[in-house]
């Protein structure tokens, strides 16, 4: 907002509200912003996204990170969106048989992968299902399980490394999201190499990531709060993509794991963390 000319206590104002990975929360801040009349919510979970929508239809949505915003009903369509939401699109769903082709790439005679979802995230279902299709493709035995607190966490770890998984694919979510350190922990813990969205969670220590740059959707989000501010309507701004898929490794937590990461792969990446 300020390479947009905007200054906090100036030209506007800014109200956070944070539910901090506890989905429950959410209605009850989205009705209290709706209470102080705000004009524009952005929004940092797609889980999010229904909660506020449901307590306002006027009131313009940003989503500062979705997927799957069409199928999940939140939208009419990316290029017109309708209603009072637009804002960006992850591509964590279609991106996902690219992140399982990674993971075959680094883990030798790679047979069963795990997933771990949040249920009650707004993008388990989609990505699952594409990762149970990406892994049938790979002749991949995928198996599922489910976290939704920090015990949780390390029960789906148990229950995999039972199950004889040789790597595990985190569905993106905003808890999973605030737990990135305990989740960095854990699979260094149980020896599981792990695959990601987002490089936030390999610079908390996770193996590697594929996918959009978040801090860059973020940015992008703000062009839409200016654009609403100066009078545009959400129904008329088209839902953006990513422009560019990252590819960040994290040395440290390869060698920590007894991992030998091919020199090819290496080459391809964006950002290498040692």
């Amino acid at each position: 907002m300020r390479d947009l000319d905007y200054v906090v206590g100036k030209n506007f104002e800014m109200e956070w509200r944070f539910a901090e990975g506890r989905y429950e929360l959410f209605p009850d801040l989205a009705a209290e912003l709706v209470r102080l009349k705000v004009d524009v919510i952005v929004l940092g979970s797609p889980s999010a996204i229904g909660p506020v929508r449901r307590v306002t239809s006027t009131i313009p949505i940003v989503m500062g990170y979705s997927t799957d915003p069409v199928g999940n009903g939140f939208v009419a369509s990316l290029a017109r969106p309708g209603g009072n939401i637009t804002g960006l699109a992850s591509s964590a769903d279609d991106t996902t048989p690219k992140r399982i082709e990674l993971l075959t790439t680094v883990i030798a005679n790679l047979s069963h992968i795990g997933v771990i979802e949040n249920p009650a995230g707004a993008s388990s279902r989609s990505v699952v299902t594409l990762a149970q299709e990406a892994g049938r493709n790979a002749r991949l035995v995928v198996i599922s399980a489910e976290a939704q607190n920090s015990q949780e966490l390390e029960s789906a770890f148990i229950k995999l490394t039972k199950d004889g998984v040789g790597a595990v694919l985190f569905v993106p979510d905003a808890f999973f999201f605030v737990q990135r350190e305990r989740i960095a922990e854990l699979a260094l813990r149980y020896r599981l190499p792990c695959i990601f969205v987002q490089r936030e969670y390999v610079a908390a220590g996770g193996l590697m990531s594929y996918g959009e740059n978040l801090r860059n959707f973020y940015q992008r989000a703000a062009s839409y709060v200016d654009k609403i501010f100066k009078g545009a309507k959400p129904a008329d701004l088209p839902i953006q993509q990513p422009t560019k898929f990252e590819l960040v490794i994290n040395l440290k937590t390869a060698k920590a794991i007894g991992l030998t990461l091919p020199p090819g792969l290496l080459v391809q990446a964006d950002e290498l963390i040692d």
